[in-house]
């Protein structure tokens, strides 16, 4: 037998226990392939949802890319560790340490090119409908054809190869052969007694309550400031609770000696213990990973739920401003009339003017518009219309956020035209825009603004109210010239006026939305299945010693009940704590996602996490089922 023959062998033998670790990277590969498959198609040409999409795969390659790395690294040291009395074998027949670890890459290799060669393949096999889905996706009239770009074949294959490479030259950094005992009797020598620390236990406790609170209370206003302070002691504090609390919790249990010497019990939680300190980094490496699968998923698919913010925002969705310098006006406010026209929207025309003023204290420019003015603007957005008395303004609040606080609420002074008027309250109107320049805007009675003089400037702003306001995305593109339905000037264009349409920013909005979540979709279908491998491969490297710890418990008499008493505790914990830890962490990252969206996320988010549930549970019966049909086959 030749070398490569025995690495072969090798592989075919462990190939249980390599299994997840197998279709998982051959999967990292294959999503990779397919993301290189659209970057380097020449059907994606230029616009802004298409590079937007070209720049998210493009850095989900590198998320990918790094995140397989370190996988893999994680998962040959595991791998390497559970084979050490197969390699003290090999050196008591005199193969020497070079030999090994030429062994242990050729290993490495032949399945690193077997998972490069099943991941190109099958991402072949998924491109016709990836890119079918990726062009409805972004918004193409014709999806893309399906075409195998020379370069995401070449970038796949070099970058995974040199991946794949550089571990297994690190693999020879984890195989210690100084002792050789010590390589016979790795899984037979008893494990020492779980030792835990009790104030790294606090500490851990300290850190989740701590970051809990913060993101349970935080808002807009501190968001900025807690989001990577609340990281921080999560990531921190998981870890000591794998490693040190939830081995303190057990010991505690173990003290309630009715509890803990009652039938099955004493096994079961003893043996915890061990587990829990055993896979404690597995543990936190998987909660972190289906963390960041969840959060990202569930964020992108709560963006779904904002047409309803646009709703309550679009009762005039079409707004066009202009000054009085703008000698297209006419021109510009008939071809928007046209586009109602020819889409058949009905509508309703409002025009109002606004006039500039300078704020005597701060010497600031505001916007005033009269009380008959405003209240057209609102009887048109279905809202009830204003009463002021005489020399008493509102602020009126244009923004998604008001902010704003007792500052408004103080007498103006014009000026130009020493006139004064107190602000007496802060109104709300999210449908109406405060102009061109975004200055303060103040609704006044209608004798006072009669009575202003010398403004320094005049706007113009119409508003066009319709129902069927997502079918205005159309609507003024002849103002602005274009380059593939995008506006190219919108908003900046031309100082002399100003354009917005909610259907245009919507369907802008929504394209953007869905390409950001088929990008997220497919990373977090990567980490999921990772983490799942994760549980598969620590499960499967300790099934020697459960074998022989089960035929020994067998002996004294361990029915078949019993047996599955003990083992499915064990299995649910293995599978369940790391994503309910992982379930939790998500909840108060949503609660403190919400306070930046003025939607509901929580329907969205019990979707997302209720969804990965489902797939964990259906993945713990499939692994359960076979586990215990090795551990019977043993003590039988």
């Amino acid at each position: 037998m030749s070398f490569r023959q025995l690495a072969f062998k090798n592989v075919m033998r462990n190939m249980r226990t390599y299994a997840a670790y197998f279709l998982s990277s051959a999967f990292s590969v294959a999503v990779f392939f397919l993301y290189a498959m659209f970057i380097f198609h020449p059907g994606v040409t230029e616009g802004v949802t298409k590079e937007m999409a070209k720049k998210g795969m493009t850095a989900a390659e590198y998320i990918i890319y790094i995140f397989s790395f370190f996988f893999v690294l994680y998962s040959v040291s595991a791998f390497l560790k559970s084979r050490k009395r197969e390699f003290g074998i090999f050196i008591m027949h005199g193969m020497s340490k070079r030999q090994l670890n030429t062994m242990i890459f050729l290993e490495n290799m032949i399945i690193g090119f077997s998972a490069i060669i099943t991941g190109i393949l099958v991402g072949m096999l998924l491109g016709k409908l990836y890119l079918m889905i990726g062009s409805y996706v972004i918004g193409m009239e014709k999806p893309l054809a399906f075409l195998v770009p020379w370069q995401a074949l070449a970038l796949t294959t070099a970058a995974f190869t040199v991946l794949f490479l550089v571990i297994s030259f690190f693999t020879s950094f984890f195989v210690r052969t100084n002792k050789l005992l010590d390589l016979f009797q790795s899984t037979s020598k008893p494990k020492p007694e779980p030792k835990t620390s009790i104030v790294l236990s606090l500490l851990a406790a300290g850190l989740l309550i701590g970051g809990y609170y913060l993101a349970w209370t935080a808002n807009i206003y501190n968001i900025a400031f807690r989001f990577f302070i609340v990281i921080l002691m999560t990531i921190i504090g998981t870890y000591f609770f794998y490693t040190q609390l939830s081995v303190f919790l057990l010991k505690m249990i173990k003290k309630n000696k009715r509890f803990y010497w009652n039938h099955t019990r004493l096994i079961t939680i003893s043996d915890l213990a061990y587990r829990m300190k055993d896979n404690a980094r597995m543990f936190f490496m998987v909660t972190i990973v289906s963390t960041v699968a969840f959060c990202a998923i569930g964020t992108l698919s709560a963006m779904g739920g904002s047409k309803k913010l646009f709703d309550e925002r679009a009762q005039i969705p079409v707004v066009y401003q202009s000054s009085d310098q703008n000698p297209n006006q006419a021109a510009q406010v008939q071809a928007i009339r046209d586009d109602f026209h020819k889409t058949d929207l009905s509508y309703n025309e409002i025009k109002v003017t606004l006039i500039e003023q300078t704020e005597t204290e701060t010497n600031k420019k505001v916007e005033l518009i009269s009380l008959s003015d405003y209240n057209a603007m609102a009887i048109a957005a279905g809202e009830k219309p204003l009463q002021l008395k005489e020399n008493e303004g509102h602020y009126v609040s244009t923004v998604t956020y008001n902010t704003f606080s007792d500052e408004k609420m103080k007498p103006i002074i014009l000026s130009e035209s020493n006139l004064t008027f107190n602000v007496t309250k802060i109104i709300d109107a999210p449908y109406f825009s405060s102009g061109m320049v975004g200055y303060d805007l103040y609704v006044i009675p209608n004798k006072l603004y009669k009575q202003i003089q010398k403004p320094t400037s005049t706007t113009h702003y119409y508003g066009f109210a319709t129902k069927d306001w997502v079918e205005t995305k159309d609507i003024g593109l002849s103002l602005y010239s274009r380059e593939d339905g995008i506006y190219t000037g919108s908003y900046t264009s031309d100082p002399a006026f100003s354009f917005s349409s909610a259907g245009y920013d919507y369907n802008m909005m929504m394209e953007m939305y869905r390409t950001a979540l088929f990008v997220a979709l497919l990373v977090g279908c990567v980490f999921f299945i990772a983490a799942g491998s994760f549980l598969y491969f620590r499960l499967y490297t300790d099934l020697d010693y459960d074998k022989r710890q089960y035929q020994t418990i067998a002996k004294v008499g361990l029915t078949k009940a019993e047996l599955h008493k003990i083992i499915t505790p064990q299995l649910v914990l293995l599978f369940f704590v790391p994503i309910l830890v992982a379930f939790v962490h998500s909840v108060f990252a949503f609660k403190a996602l919400q306070g930046l969206f003025e939607f509901s996320v929580v329907k969205e988010t019990a979707v997302v996490l209720l969804g990965f549930g489902a797939i964990q549970v259906v993945y713990f019966l499939l692994i359960r089922s076979r586990y215990l049909k090795h551990i019977k086959k043993a003590i039988m």
